[in-house]
């Protein structure tokens, strides 16, 4: 049996899921016709909202009226996110792309977790593979961009490990949190 680093996680408790638009996570449609891919759809189905290795709030689709979803929230640090990078490229700032980047990169990524230190996981929507998911990059601090993997699944392990550096090990993967209201 094949192990899924995504329904593997632990919980610190039952998933926060009251708030979640599910019609939303199965039936957004990205520019290129596909959807949210398969491995975020599973992290949200099963961990819900929360924070996850102590730092990363992935941000799910949420119902009208609540916090912290993927198409608010997440648009906005999109919007803060490229603008920074256009802003980094105007001044001629190469460093902003390293290790792994290039400036056309920017134009295609949107954020769909923040951590609490200020990094972005983000989907580069220009790069579907047969399996409908989407590369995972990280951010760190709005001057870096790291390749983590082909999809959320390859990316987690990286994520993870890197968040235990920061914040120490945990008995959990994810904290479910309350669901806001705005």
């Amino acid at each position: 049996m094949i192990s899924d680093p995504v329904t593997e996680l632990r919980l610190a408790g039952a998933p926060t899921v009251e708030h979640i638009d599910f019609e939303v996570l199965d039936g957004f449609r990205f520019p290129d016709g596909g959807g949210l891919p398969d491995s975020y759809r599973a992290f949200v189905r099963h961990a819900g909202w929360g924070r996850a290795f102590g730092l990363w709030l992935v941000y799910p689709p949420v119902l009208p009226g609540y916090a912290d979803g993927l198409h608010g929230r997440g648009e906005r640090l999109t919007e803060r996110f490229r603008a920074s990078y256009r802003e980094g490229e105007a001044e001629g700032f190469d460093w902003m792309t390293e290790p792994d980047g290039h400036w056309s990169l920017a134009a295609t990524l949107e954020v769909f977790a923040w951590s609490e230190n200020g990094d972005a996981l983000l989907w580069n929507t220009a790069s579907r593979d047969a399996n409908g998911e989407l590369a995972v990059w990280e951010s760190r601090g709005g001057g870096s961009l790291h390749h983590l993997g082909a999809g959320l699944r390859q990316a987690l392990p990286l994520v993870r490990t890197r968040s235990e550096h920061s914040s120490g090990p945990r008995p959990f993967a994810v904290e479910p949190l309350p669901a806001v209201r705005l």
